[in-house]
Formats: C-alpha cells, structure tokens, sequence
C-alpha cells in the first residue's frame, strides 16, 4: 500500500515537471514581428452611389400609376427596371456615376402616349429627380362637307380647326367628300371649333363657327353643310295684260275765213260767240274731251259721243258765222246800190 502511494507520487512528479520543461521551452523561442497597420498596403475606396427618382403624370397635371420604365447604362445593359406607384413615383436606387438612358415602355394608360427615350445623368452620392409628362392619345376627326339640302358630300371644302386662338388642324374634303386627320388634346375633354374658309365650288361659304368636343384617341365626326349659290335669271319682257292703244287723234277743226268789216287776215282767229251764250266750240272742245291715257283700250261708241257733240257745235257755229257774214254782205251791196242810183 505504501508502496504504491510512493510511485504515484512520483509519476505525478515527472509529469508537472515534463509540462514545466515544455513550457519554458516554448517561452525561450524567439517571437516575429506582427506587422503593424501602416505598413499594409492601402485599398482604394468604393465611389459613393447615385440615384434616379422618376415622377410619371400627364398634360392636366395627374400622376399615372403604372407607367413603366427601363433604364441603361453607357454600354447597353440593363441597370433598372420598374413601374410607378400610386404617386407616380419610381426610384432606382445605387447607381454608379455616369449617364444612362431612359427609356418608357408603357403609359400604363390607354389614353396617354409614352415619351421618347432621354439620358440620365448620375452623379456621386446625390439623387437624380425626373419629371416625365406623358400626352394624351390624339383624337381622330373625320371631316364631312355636304350639300344642305340633298346630303350630297362635295369635295373641295376647306376647314380650320381649334382651341381659344390657336388653329391646330386644316382639312380640305376630297373627291369622296370626306377628309380626316389627328388633332392633339391636351385633357381628357377639350372644346375645339370649326370654320370653313373655302366652299366647294358652286355653293356659298357656310360662315357659322360650329364647336364640337373630343377624347383622346376616340373617333369624333364634324360635318359642315353648304348651300348653293343662287344664279340670277336672264331678264325677261312680262307681257302687259292690257294691249296698248295709242290715243285717237284729237280732231281739230279750224275755223273758216270770215269776213269782217275790220278785214282780219288769213292768220286772225276771229272768235264767234254761239247764239246761246255757249264757249266757241274750240274751247267746247278742250274741256269736253281729255285724251285718252296711253295704255287704254280702243274707244267705243260711248266713248266717241263729246267728239261728236262737239264737232256738231263747231259745224253749226260755223254756218251760223256764214250767215251772218252773208247778211251784211247783202245789206253792204244794197247800200251800195242806192248810193250809186242817186
């Protein structure tokens, strides 16, 4: 028992003095520098990254959601692709510095078009903000011009079309009388007007300003209507109802030679007064009968009686001056007789 108590403590012995050994040993071999942090090579920092935040909306000033866009960087590739949210909005976010090209690939609406590609410039650390404002989808306008009364279409009939002050499509019908065109819009519903500035031929210039409204990208119809233009008739002779008769001739009745004591010549009207006390006939005559107005009918029987009645006073007139003027040529030669006898 005894025995044993001794070797143990003596393999106890030679081991702590085994470990004492190797660890002086260890403890005498002589240590490498550790080098230290200035002396390691230096590295050459990453450069700070960039950003590009893309803000979609269109002509009216409203954001669209859902537009969607690519972008590139200088040697073609890929970098980004995304669409924007509710707000319009798109970040692509650790860029490396440099250009880049931007490219939309869709509205997101089937109103509005996309716009065309640009380029993008990152620089270090700092956000690139774009403002990308898509056009409405221009409308589609038929143009018709017809004749007002038939619905003939003609050709050759040439419109303007606008907004305010501002004249943003001219159309001139063809053979088919029809014309069309696109005209940009600037809302979801804008108020344009139509003039036309030249008629088809033969037909008068429809001078009224029509308006009419129209949607992006929708189909709209304007029609203007002409009327013909009125040709003037060739003068034409209306015959008269009444067949115009010239006026009888009014008969005029000249008195004959009278002899008076006094002798009057050839070229003396001698007025003889009636045995009633009547005008002479010649003033009988003027104011009895009037001459007839151009335009009337032939004259009848009745119309012939003051000629005669005043012809016959002027006869009788007349012969009663005869008479007289023989009486005193009688009473004249006897006188003359009686002078001579004595």
């Amino acid at each position: 028992m005894h025995a044993r108590l001794v070797r143990s403590a003596a393999a106890v012995a030679v081991a702590v003095t085994a470990t004492l050994t190797l660890a002086l040993a260890a403890s005498a071999q002589p240590s490498e520098p550790t080098p230290s942090a200035s002396a390691a090579p230096a590295e050459t920092p990453a450069p700070d990254a960039g950003s590009v935040e893309i803000t979609a909306k269109d002509t009216a000033g409203d954001v669209l959601p859902g537009a969607t866009f690519l972008l590139l960087d200088s040697t073609g590739q890929e970098a980004g692709r995304g669409k924007t949210d509710a707000r319009g909005k798109l970040t692509f976010p650790d860029l490396a510095p440099g250009v880049y090209r931007l490219k939309e690939t869709a509205s997101g609406s089937p109103l509005h078009e996309v716009v065309a590609d640009q380029d993008v410039i990152v620089t270090p650390g700092a956000t690139t903000r774009l403002s990308i404002t898509d056009p409405f989808k221009a409308a589609k306008v038929l143009l018709q011009a017809k004749d007002d009364k038939s619905g003939k279409l003609l050709p050759g009939a040439t419109v303007n079309i606008g907004t305010g002050d501002s004249t943003l499509l001219t159309l001139t019908t063809g053979s088919k009388g029809t014309a069309s065109g696109e005209l940009p819009v600037s809302s979801r519903k804008t108020q344009f007007w139509v003039k036309e500035i030249k008629a088809p031929a033969g037909y008068d210039l429809y001078k009224p300003s029509k308006t009419f409204s129209a949607g992006p990208g929708a189909p709209v119809t304007v029609t203007v209507t002409n009327a013909k233009t009125a040709t003037a008739p060739p003068p034409t002779q209306k015959p008269t109802d009444k067949p115009t008769v010239k006026p009888a001739d009014k008969p005029t009745v000249k008195p004959s030679d009278k002899p008076s004591p006094s002798k009057p010549g050839k070229d003396e009207d001698v007025s003889v007064p009636s045995a009633s006390g009547t005008p002479t006939a010649e003033k009988t005559a003027s104011s009895t009968a009037a001459p007839a107005p151009a335009g009337s009918l032939a004259h009848t029987g009745a119309d012939a009686t003051p000629w005669l009645i005043g012809s016959a006073g002027v006869l009788i007139a007349a012969g009663g001056g005869a008479l007289i003027a023989a009486r005193r040529r009688r009473t004249d030669n006897s006188t003359d007789d009686g002078s001579s006898e004595s």
